[in-house]
């Protein structure tokens, strides 16, 4: 398959910055049994003076393990839902992400996680809210989506039902890193500081304690789009605050007729702006493409109410869009050609 586009773009390495806050990946050529994956690693105060080229090319190469794990699936005649576990499974493993190993603490110093995943084929969907000993929550959104009578479970009943399907339960210390955990630190030193009640201060704390999502979506050999998304939360959350990743509609949609979101950035904004689903009923009822309505939504509604933040799209046809209004979104894409293409920062077109 072709992609439109410059020469020079089609000649784009797993090091460049192809996907941009706003560019939009056209399949106009698409083919019936073509597949496509895209996956993102979090959006915020991403830019290169924040990162050293070790770091960076660190979350290079991991986003590109991810984006083979789920394409490996669709290569092989897999479902789009296996892709997106298997891509996601990659990122909550790492501890580069708030997600899974790696998840931020929240004020008591413990990791709550969330966790949802939806089918465009059928419209099922599962989520998880504030689990703290299943190492992998994304794989237990599918066991709540298929073997359960509901859509989300949280805490302790998520937990049991998790061991009564069988997944791997942890302490929860496993999902500890030390440079979460200075994190944590530094942001409770910052709101004790404030003159602010707590809850008003910490919304002056900086983008990176309160961003940090993983999520995948993809289309398979049969032209069903699915999507997933994981999440630690934010630094020092407290009450058991859960944000829009397992909300369906808000941090994750998918419909075979308009297309599959997933979603990164200030959860309480896209929860408001049920931001997922309204992306997909643009598509869906105004006959926008994936790019068209991605910008209209998060560089127009998001934004002009004071959310940050991006998402991955993709339709049944193999388009996807990527746009995001912070200064960096770990993101990254693999179409029918096998080629992965990554990106960190914010460029011009």
């Amino acid at each position: 398959m072709k992609i439109k586009t410059t020469k020079s773009k089609l000649l784009l390495s797993v090091l460049a910055t192809a996907m941009l806050g706003s560019t939009a990946v056209s399949a106009d050529d698409h083919k019936p049994n073509d597949i496509a994956i895209a996956i993102h690693g979090g959006a915020g105060t991403i830019t290169r003076a924040n990162l050293t080229a070790e770091q960076e090319q660190a979350y290079k190469d991991k986003l590109q393990e991810a984006l083979q794990a789920g394409y490996g699936v669709l290569d092989d005649g897999g479902d789009s839902t296996s892709a997106v576990i298997a891509a996601i499974q990659i990122m909550e493993a790492s501890p580069l992400f708030n997600s899974g190993v790696g998840a931020v603490y929240t004020w008591d110093g413990e990791h709550e996680l969330d966790a949802s995943l939806m089918e465009g084929k059928t419209g099922n969907a599962g989520a998880v809210a504030g689990v703290k000993t299943v190492k992998s929550p994304i794989a237990l959104t599918r066991e709540v989506m298929e073997k359960s009578v509901h859509v989300m479970l949280s805490g302790e009943g998520a937990e049991t039902f998790a061991q009564k399907q069988g997944l791997e339960l942890v302490d929860n210390s496993y999902f500890n890193t030390d440079h979460r955990y200075q994190q944590l630190l530094r942001a409770k030193e910052k709101i004790k500081a404030s003159e602010q009640p707590e809850q008003q201060a910490w919304e002056y704390l900086d983008l990176d304690y309160k961003y940090g999502t993983v999520g995948a979506v993809a289309v398979d050999k049969e032209g069903n789009i699915s999507a997933g998304t994981s999440t630690g939360g934010m630094t020092a959350k407290r009450y058991g605050r859960i944000g829009d990743s397992p909300i369906i509609g808000a941090g994750t949609w998918a419909d075979n007729d308009s297309c599959a979101v997933s979603a990164t950035g200030h959860g309480e904004y896209f929860i408001r702006y049920h931001v997922a689903a309204d992306i997909c009923s643009r598509v869906k009822y105004q006959n926008k493409s994936v790019a068209e309505a991605g910008d209209e939504v998060i560089h127009g509604v998001l934004q002009e109410a004071g959310g940050t933040g991006g998402v991955i799209i993709i339709d049944a046809n193999g388009n996807i869009a990527m746009p995001f209004n912070t200064e960096g979104m770990y993101r990254g894409y693999m179409k029918a050609d096998g080629k992965a293409h990554i990106a960190i920062y914010r460029e011009d077109d």
